[in-house]
């Protein structure tokens, strides 16, 4: 088979599209022929070498896609040759073929296209779980999302909504914040203002009951911009690592301060179907609303890797291959 892979840590010059042995099943997994790959920034991470990577070179990279199952091990139950599926946490995706443990097999219904899930599943669980486990968001809660246009905060301020919050969003130009307008935040503020004294002035210096920190460097206006009692969900740092938090401001502000992370929630097959299911109801449905992804072909993959570092992307970016 072909597959996207590299040797050394580096730029996106290190990675070279190559034959590469197909995998052998265990009796527990699944061979899929892939048919849409995500591409994520934990990949960029891992290609630098700043994310843990296991095996030896030549490394592939991926953890997200769909397509359709070719061969069963022997100790696979419930599902078939020929079954379209997908899953959010299988390694080494950057490939024509994939094997996977049956247990992180999610089925696709005949309502989503393999590009749909290969888009969904990593951001959509991710704003999922968000907004169910590290916080449950409430009707009428003001709600501030970082990144909001962004992959998972396009997805993040959609679901907010659908709970019958608030959300508000921050962005980096106007061009941005008219896409996360368009997703549904009521108000967005770019972070080259003033953003915590206006969202202070648009609550009566009252505060945010939730903010979603993705950024990192932003970690101390947050708390500044969350009201008494309220809550910062840290679940990324896309813009630098944060400071070190003293427990004596949460001890006196009475505010919390809560982790997140996906594969501490995402334990059984049980729990990736159900999840993955409702968000498959909502898309559905069109509560739930996807941007057209970028499709890359899986032997374009540095040009792939060097659009999405560009950060001009405001979909998701797909390998196809």
């Amino acid at each position: 088979m072909k597959a996207l892979t590299f040797r050394s840590f580096g730029d996106s010059s290190v990675l070279t599209y190559q034959e590469h042995p197909t995998p052998e099943l265990r009796p527990n997994e699944v061979l899929i022929e892939m048919k849409a790959i995500g591409l994520n920034f934990a990949d960029i991470y891992r290609r630098k070498g700043n994310y843990h990577l296991e095996g030896t070179p030549p490394y592939l990279l991926g953890y997200e896609g769909a397509g359709i199952i070719t061969k069963l091990g022997d100790a696979v139950p419930d599902l078939q040759v020929g079954q379209r599926v997908a899953f959010a946490d299988v390694p080494n995706a950057n490939a024509e073929f994939v094997a996977a443990p049956f247990d992180k097999v999610i089925p696709l219904p005949d309502s989503i296209s393999y590009e749909t899930a290969a888009s969904i599943l990593l951001q959509g669980l991710t704003a999922h779980y968000l907004t169910r486990d590290s916080y449950d968001i409430h009707p009428r809660d003001l709600v501030l999302i970082h990144a909001a246009a962004g992959g998972v905060g396009q997805l993040l301020t959609q679901i907010v909504r659908l709970r019958g919050a608030v959300p508000i969003g921050l962005t980096s130009s106007t061009e941005k914040a008219d896409i996360a307008k368009q997703n549904g935040c009521e108000h967005v503020f770019l972070y080259a203002d003033d953003w915590v004294e206006k969202i202070l002035t648009l609550t009566d210096q009252r505060g945010i009951d939730v903010v979603y920190e993705s950024v990192g460097s932003t970690l101390m206006e947050s708390f500044r911009a969350t009201k008494i009692h309220g809550t910062v969900v840290f679940y990324g740092m896309a813009g630098g690592d944060p400071v070190a938090v003293d427990p004596r401001l949460l001890m006196d502000s009475s505010k919390t301060l809560t982790g997140g992370d996906l594969w501490n929630v995402l334990t059984t097959r049980e729990e990736r179907i159900r999840r993955a299911g409702e968000l498959f109801s909502w898309i559905a449905s069109d509560q739930l609303q996807l941007a057209s992804p970028t499709l890359f072909a899986l032997s374009d993959g540095r040009r792939a890797h060097d659009y999405l570092e560009s950060r001009q992307s405001t979909g998701k970016i797909l390998l196809i291959p």
